[in-house]
């Protein structure tokens, strides 16, 4: 087993990895601790394998100044308002929320990246002898809003059932240039696990793409003439919808639905859960990050190089010889507004409480980096506090990974939603 960080609501002197970022400093005050066989949890920190045996050396006490810790208050009905109203304001037209009949796709259309990683293979499952006879697919349309974009791809995968009954479902979605076909492995093992998996392509992506530049293009679009928001926010208008339908069904429990994805898609994870408390469980994977903390501390390049492009089209116009934290701040006021403000992090990922949140990420993700997320953390942790269900948050940075997910990952957010939702 690899070793792994888990951060809760305590404070002790305790062993520092080396692979442990230096400047995250969480301060809370001290709980008791417990001992499992396979894993030692001292104060908050839970290393696997012998736990004396930490890379780096001696103790430190680890300290965030008490004004960056506590939480400022929050009207969460205020702020989910201003974020619906932000999203209402880039539609095409509001129509009423159908359904059409699809097929299945049999040549997904990626953009980038590789099809098949091990991390996908590693879910758990159930070992269902005949699982290709029991297994359930539906393929179909939601229609979100008028024109092309506002057709949402759905995949819904389930065990067939001799009688039918309300069960818990989970909605899995897929990183950036890929396709809810994608996540196949994924939706096969919580299906055999007794959840109706749920996935869909986001906006310009999977059937909702032409052409291996269509999300590209439509970034840069966003950047000319911002009147879409291709980057996270379309889709969680997207997520709402979906929803709706959701909780409309009568084979899923509308109190027991999860969400989670990686990387793009715990970015939607992450936004659709902070607007949306109809998810009730959340584990967004590589997706929480501090928009604002980077730009202000120079972190934002390994983002913005994810998708270039339009940072690029904002250069040139803004007739500079290289992308500076300028250029940043303006794309994302424009294709995200508030996105590096008052959506930010620190905002948004505390009034998911007090829904359980499971946020897993790399310990040196420079996409996501930890010291970025002290004040979110921090701020989840004392909101998850006041609602007196600590164990209900936990942030989780697997030492030595950068922006990747990994099977320890999946098996974390599979095991978050068998706590809270079945």
């Amino acid at each position: 087993m690899e070793d792994i960080l888990i951060l809760r609501n305590h404070t002790i002197n305790v062993p520092t990895p080396s692979s442990l970022h230096s400047s995250f400093r969480p301060t809370w005050p001290p709980a008791v601790h417990h001992v499992s066989k396979s894993a030692r949890e001292v104060y908050g920190y839970k290393y696997h394998n012998n736990p004396l045996k930490i890379r780096g050396t001696g103790t430190r006490s680890i300290h965030l100044p008490q004004d960056r810790v506590m939480a400022p208050v929050y009207d969460a009905a205020e702020l989910r308002s201003d974020f619906i109203q932000l999203l209402r304001s880039r539609r095409s037209e509001e129509v009423p929320l159908s359904v059409e009949p699809a097929e299945p796709v049999k040549d997904p259309l990626y953009q980038g990246g590789p099809p098949f990683t091990e991390a996908m293979e590693s879910c758990p499952r159930e070992k269902i002898a005949d699982v290709g006879d029991r297994l359930e697919e539906e393929n179909f349309y939601l229609i979100t809003e008028a024109g092309q974009q506002g057709r949402l791809p759905v995949i819904i995968l389930k065990m067939k059932e001799r009688k039918q009954k309300r069960r818990p479902a989970v909605v899995i979605l897929h990183s950036s240039y890929k396709t809810k076909e994608w996540l196949r492995p994924l939706l096969e093992a919580y299906a055999s696990r007794g959840y109706i998996a749920v996935a869909i392509d986001s906006r310009y992506h999977g059937e909702r793409a032409s052409n291996k530049t269509t999300y590209r293009d439509a970034l840069v679009s966003a950047w000319k003439n911002g009147d879409t928001m291709p980057f996270v926010f379309d889709t969680v208008w997207d997520l709402i919808k979906l929803a709706d339908y959701l909780t409309a069904r009568k084979d899923i429990d509308p109190s027991r639905i999860g969400i989670t994805g990686e990387s793009l898609g715990g970015m939607h994870a992450w936004f659709g859960a902070a607007v949306d408390d109809r998810y009730a469980v959340v584990a967004p994977i590589i997706g929480v990050q501090g928009f604002r903390w980077a730009i202000d501390n120079d972190k934002w390049q390994a983002r913005a190089n994810s998708i270039k492009p339009v940072f690029e089209e904002a250069r040139i116009e803004f007739g500079k010889s290289s992308i500076d934290k300028d250029v940043v701040e303006k794309v994302w006021d424009r294709i995200a507004p508030g996105l590096a403000s008052q959506f930010d992090s620190p905002y948004t990922v505390p009034i998911i409480a007090p829904r359980p949140l499971l946020i897993v990420n790399g310990a040196e993700d420079p996409r996501c980096p930890m010291a970025g997320l002290e004040i979110p953390v921090s701020r989840a942790i004392e909101a998850y506090r006041e609602a007196d269900c600590p164990e209900k948050f936990k942030f989780i940075a697997q030492p030595g990974i950068g922006h990747e997910m990994t099977p320890l990952m999946v098996k974390e957010a599979s095991d978050w939603f068998d706590k809270f939702l079945k």
